[in-house]
């Protein structure tokens, strides 16, 4: 079959390990970008990447590639591609845009001239237009434009995201997403050699994932349909042959273990672990992490535990400080991998990890770090070849990891392919030794920070701007005078013929020309202008100075620069 172009995307953080799936899925010219990887293969290829990779959000067939400046070029490019091989009579499509730049900053405009190009194709060369579909298309189309102006339009070749496996039937509030769980178990060096252990196990999810790798069960065995199934030259005989083939499954001689406090947590767990067919080697029990008990040989530990607001700031420090003592306790000879986003969570664990790795979990930017357990002294764990890093090599490691966070912080801003995410709720007094001991690095940051606040008003500033700009414009901070209010906005439009509304004595209100009937209505409300003296406030204008002669319009008790006192 003949090789083409694919894209595989997936998270932040997890482009080498899924760029390690496709070399071992067989695939060629693999090349890892930002949130993504490049390979080349054939049908075949395309079929399985779907059906295999567990950390890969979606693949893409990119079908045409062009340069344009504005939204018009992207327009006349799309209309130029014969879609009539590929979008077949009565056939539904949906476009989806990522955009970046000035010039393509509204995604969902440069979607819609996408969409109006393809209908424009046909009703020029058949008189029909096809059918645009959201919810089931039966082609799913992928245009993602650069800021400098470099357009790839692709093929969605899986519909809905892959981490929607298809084996979960119960949840819990905020689950852990299936591709981000497999990249843990994938990232910690875990492959099924010991028991496999998670005392925060939610509805699950980390302990399928684990299952499905330890057995080699593909992710896609789930699946109800790829959206590469409605196109014109799908081979239904090939994904069968991909489907029957379990030449990678292989026996799981240990067990995996989840614990959770939560009654509904537990059987949620226990619902999904069935529903994929991994409940012979799962087991789930109600349990607090505090009642966490050792195990009979040495084990592995991945594990999510809460860091987000459902606890107040207490509970979650005792929670990460009864997981520490835990570990500390009851886990010894073993290897403990925990995901949080806060530093000062993390260091009630009270324990000094070996690695770490910067992750996002959705838009929330986390720590996945390794915890080595041993008895004894560090001296002789290290003698061993334990992992464990001495406070130097620490800081160091801590220093090349920041240096990549921030620059991964400041470039996010214009990160083509991701929107802006929540700001990391992480402290700065956590790296107190590391800021001391980099100066030139928190200066460099620091910088970068500014920057960012600067942009960041100045958005702010224009919005205002924009919002406000055609509003008429009244000095309040100056008594008013006649003639300080002529209808007239801050950029010169005329408002001095806009009706308004006046109301009567009792409430009723109607639409009156700016100017009409005023005499009526200056007579209407003229017992209602009296001051406590029962002089006249002021007087709007000279319409009736006859009546009232020179009295001053402003007149304030015992006034100096009046002739009464």
């Amino acid at each position: 079959m003949e090789e083409q172009q694919l894209i595989a995307k997936t998270f932040r953080g997890l482009e080498e390990v899924l760029a390690g799936e496709l070399v071992e899925l067989g695939a060629n010219n693999v090349q890892i970008g930002c949130r993504m990887v490049s390979f080349t293969g054939d049908k075949e290829m395309l079929y399985r990447a779907n059906f295999c990779l567990r950390t890969a959000v979606r693949i893409l067939k990119p079908i045409l590639q062009f340069r344009a400046d504005t939204p018009d070029d992207i327009y006349e490019a799309v209309k130029a591609y014969e879609w009539d091989t590929l979008i077949a009579d009565g056939r539904t499509f949906s476009v989806d845009s990522v955009t970046s730049g000035e010039d393509f900053s509204h995604s969902r405009f440069i979607t819609y001239r996408v969409k109006d190009a393809i209908v424009d194709y046909f009703r020029e060369k058949t008189g029909k237009r096809p059918s645009v579909s959201i919810s089931n298309p039966d082609i799913r189309l992928n245009l993602h434009a650069t800021a400098d102006g470099d357009c790839t339009l692709s093929l969605d070749s899986s519909g809905e995201s892959l981490h929607q496996r298809g084996y979960r039937v119960a949840t819990v509030d905020a689950p852990l997403n299936e591709v981000l769980a497999a990249g843990l178990i994938l990232l910690s060096g875990w492959r099924g050699e010991t028991d496999l252990y998670d005392p925060f196990c939610g509805s699950g999810t980390l302990l399928v994932e684990a299952a499905l790798i330890a057995k080699g069960m593909a992710p896609g065995l789930f699946r109800k349909k790829f959206a590469f199934e409605s196109w014109p030259d799908f081979d239904a005989d090939l994904l069968s042959e991909i489907y029957d083939d379990d030449s990678r499954e292989r026996e799981f001689t240990h067990h995996i273990y989840g614990f959770d406090r939560d009654i509904a947590a537990v059987k949620a767990a226990e619902a999904n672990a069935k529903s994929a067919g991994v409940a012979d080697c799962v087991t789930v029990k109600e349990r607090d992490v505090r009642d966490f008990e050792a195990p009979a040989e040495p084990a592995f530990m991945v594990t999510n535990p809460p860091y987000g607001d459902r606890l107040p700031s207490q509970g979650l420090l005792d929670l990460y400080a009864s997981l520490g003592e835990r570990l500390k306790n009851a886990f010894t000879g073993g290897t403990a991998w925990v995901i949080s986003s806060r530093e000062e969570l993390l260091r009630k664990i009270g324990m000094r990890h070996s690695t770490r790795m910067p992750l996002f979990n959705g838009k929330i930017d986390c720590d996945f770090r390794k915890y080595q357990v041993f008895d004894g002294k560090l001296r002789d764990f290290r003698a061993e070849g334990g992992e464990v890093k001495t406070g130097d090599e620490l800081r160091r490691n801590a220093e090349g990891h920041g240096d990549r966070r921030e620059r991964e912080q400041f470039r996010r801003r214009f990160d083509e392919n991701e929107e802006r995410p929540a700001r990391s709720p992480r402290s700065d007094f956590a790296d107190r030794d590391f800021v001391e001991e980099n100066p030139d690095y928190i200066a460099l940051r620091n910088r970068h920070r500014d920057f960012s606040a600067q942009l960041a008003r100045r958005e702010r500033r224009l919005e205002r701007e924009e919002r406000f700009r055609d509003r008429p414009r009244y000095d309040a901070g100056r008594p008013r005078r006649e003639g300080d209010f002529q209808g007239k906005s801050r950029f010169g439009g005329d408002f001095r013929d806009r009706p308004r509304r006046d109301g009567d004595f009792h409430g009723r209100f109607r639409r009156d020309d700016r100017y009409g009937d005023r005499d009526r209505n200056q007579d209407r409300y003229s017992d209602r202008r009296f001051n406590r003296d029962g002089d006249r406030r002021f007087n709007r204008d000279d319409r009736n100075a006859d009546r009232y002669g020179d009295k001053p319009r402003f007149q304030k008790p015992n006034d100096p620069n009046t002739d009464e006192q």
